[in-house]
């Protein structure tokens, strides 16, 4: 039998229902290890051949590694791993997979739940029945038969979102420079220029992993070219858009709404203006894999395993170049 050792925080949150799965098919030897007792206790690692790890991984650079000279694999119950891998990492050939596609899927429910409720316009009436008390509010809305939802990128949660869209009769638009043609029509996603999605879409959904081509991506103009009571979505990564130029159109654009899980800074600065905002509908980050929900990711990491004691691939591996586009 392989030793494994688990390292993480809430160990129970993520593999409080696998670890047995897990336990029967490895050698674990040590209680499980946060990010600060192995620390303390450095000398657990050396004879760890598998780690089974999720939020509050140590970072695995060449001393960490240099402590763990038998690994071979490390199982992340988590998404993305930009955090916690170096080029020391990568030189020692260490297998990794991660539970991204576990926690891809609480992201597009959230997202799909958060399209079909901002083509009801369901955050501005919530906000309009309590401040006039009243259910006479004669506002038009997009609805969803018909309507254009656009996603800002096709990775692995712009194509599920997209897939779920397709039982809801909207038209779906997208702008991803990497997606074929023929991808696009099996996805039954119509491909746009940037500006045009924004112009044209009830609603716009962002899912652009943030790296250095993708900063700022998002502009004012783009929001400012907004269809009149178009809702903008982004559970990605604050970065991508440009925040202070969209705080100030949506100043000018009462019309517009943002529903925002996330931010840059997140949290947002004390005094931002997006806490005050009666457009901008703020959440905590909590669109990926909540509660229950993370224990999905325990399971994929016990399936990776049995792959991996089989000799078969990785469903779920990742590499050095993978690891440069993933959100």
């Amino acid at each position: 039998m392989l030793r494994a050792i688990y390292i993480l925080d809430n160990f129970d949150l993520i593999y409080g229902e696998a670890h047995k799965e897990i336990n029967e098919r490895v050698d674990v030897y040590a209680p499980p290890q946060t990010k600060e007792t192995i620390k303390n206790n450095p000398e657990l690692l050396a004879e760890a051949e598998i780690i089974f790890s999720g939020w509050g991984c140590p970072k695995m650079d060449a001393d960490f590694l240099q402590l763990a000279p038998k690994l071979q694999a490390v199982f992340y119950g988590a998404g993305s791993i930009k955090g916690i891998v170096t080029d020391a990492f990568w030189d020692r050939n260490i297998a990794i997979t991660s539970a991204y596609e576990a926690n891809a899927i609480p992201v597009v429910e959230f997202t799909v739940s958060q399209i079909l409720f901002s083509l009801k316009r369901g955050w501005y009436f919530a906000s309009q029945v309590k401040k006039m008390k009243s259910f006479s509010i004669g506002e038009k809305v997009p609805g969803g038969y018909g309507a254009t939802v656009g996603l800002i990128s096709l990775g692995m949660i712009g194509r599920k979102v997209a897939n779920f869209l397709k039982q809801f009769d909207c038209h779906v638009i997208a702008y991803d420079p990497f997606v074929s043609k023929q991808e696009a029509e099996e996805l039954q996603v119509e491909m746009c220029e940037l500006d045009d999605v924004f112009r044209r879409a009830d609603v716009v959904s962002i899912h652009t992993p943030w790296i250095k081509e993708t900063e700022g991506l998002i502009t004012g103009n783009h929001l400012a070219a907004m269809k009149k009571n178009a809702t903008l979505i982004n559970t990605s990564r604050g970065a991508i858009i440009r925040e202070q130029e969209m705080i100030a159109v949506l100043q000018e654009r009462p019309d517009l709404y943002a529903l925002l899980d996330v931010t840059y800074p997140e949290p947002p600065e004390p005094n931002s203006p997006l806490y005050i905002l009666e457009n901008v509908i703020l959440t905590p980050h909590i669109a990926g894999s909540q509660a229950s929900e993370c224990l999905r990711m325990g399971a994929y990491m016990a399936e990776e395993l049995k792959r991996y004691l089989d000799g078969e691939p990785l469903k779920w591996g990742i590499s050095k170049e993978k690891v440069k586009i993933m959100a």
